[in-house]
């Protein structure tokens, strides 16, 4: 019942979507002073504010493109294939899969908390088949919401334990894609300390151990939320060589998302 409301909103033109959601943002941030403060000491420790009037402009924008970020999963989970796809107005680097593809690699796509990263793996699996790392929702009612909306077309959902890691593995080692979100904390024992953004973070491992294991390229990219209910632009960046060691590897991951976060900062996910 929920769902058939659900796909009843997603008829909703994106703009209007997103425009709640962008009040959804406000009212979060209003309303909880941990979340706020959570947001403000998290960007103003990155350092990617140039200015004092920089700062208030990017936790001004963020604070309601957190919540556009919520309310737009109703459209991509719920529209068809074909409308979501649809969406997607341009994508940037697309070359970057071709060539891995065509030496026979699979591709291990690093998409992090910024803009609508689940849009990503939608589009890349009406492309070719794409295993996505996935953690089940604190709130329970929320898991099948998120598994109807997710596992679709060539898209396969892994849990976040060996046998999805397996599943991760089998999937490169067939030439097929990969999906992490690599600014996800790990599991204890699953990651190691690396600076991130002047912090030290606890950072996963386990794209420098899929990549070393499978010979899978690894790609950032995210997906840019543009103004007016417009769409998504898609950006893909060249293969990133990840060194040998865990450390030196999660290091040289954090500063591919930093990177792909300056493009956009007013989208990251800055509560997280």
């Amino acid at each position: 019942m929920l769902q058939g409301f659900l796909r009843l909103l997603a008829g909703l033109p994106l703009g209007v979507i997103q425009g709640l959601g962008w009040l959804l943002g406000w009212l979060v941030y209003g309303l909880s002073p941990a979340y706020r403060r959570r947001l403000r000491e998290n960007l103003a420790q990155s350092g990617i504010c140039g200015s004092d009037e920089e700062f208030r402009r990017v936790w001004r924008l963020a604070a309601g493109e957190s919540g556009k970020g919520i309310a737009e999963l109703i459209v991509v989970w719920f529209r068809s294939l074909d409308r979501v796809d649809a969406l997607v107005r341009e994508c940037l680097g697309w070359e970057h899969v071709e060539a891995a593809r065509a030496q026979g690699k699979g591709i291990i796509f690093l998409t992090p908390h910024l803009g609508c990263f689940d849009i990503s793996a939608l589009y890349a699996a009406r492309r070719l088949p794409i295993t996505v790392l996935y953690r089940p929702p604190k709130l329970s009612w929320i898991e099948p919401l998120m598994r109807a909306g997710r596992a679709r077309g060539r898209v396969t959902l892994a849990p976040t334990d060996l046998r999805g890691v397996r599943a991760l593995f089998r999937a490169l080692k067939r030439g097929q894609a990969a999906g992490l979100l690599p600014d996800q904390a790990p599991g204890l024992g699953e990651g190691v300390w690396a600076d991130f953004f002047g912090r030290p973070a606890y950072t996963m491992t386990l794209a420098a151990r899929l990549a070393g294991a499978s010979g899978a390229a690894v790609l950032p990219a995210y997906a840019r939320r543009l103004k007016g209910g417009r769409g998504y632009i898609i950006v893909i960046k060249p293969r990133l060589d990840l060194p040998a060691g865990p450390e030196d590897a999660a290091a040289a991951v954090n500063r591919a998302v930093e990177d792909l976060v300056r493009e956009c900062p007013e989208q990251y996910l800055w509560s997280y």
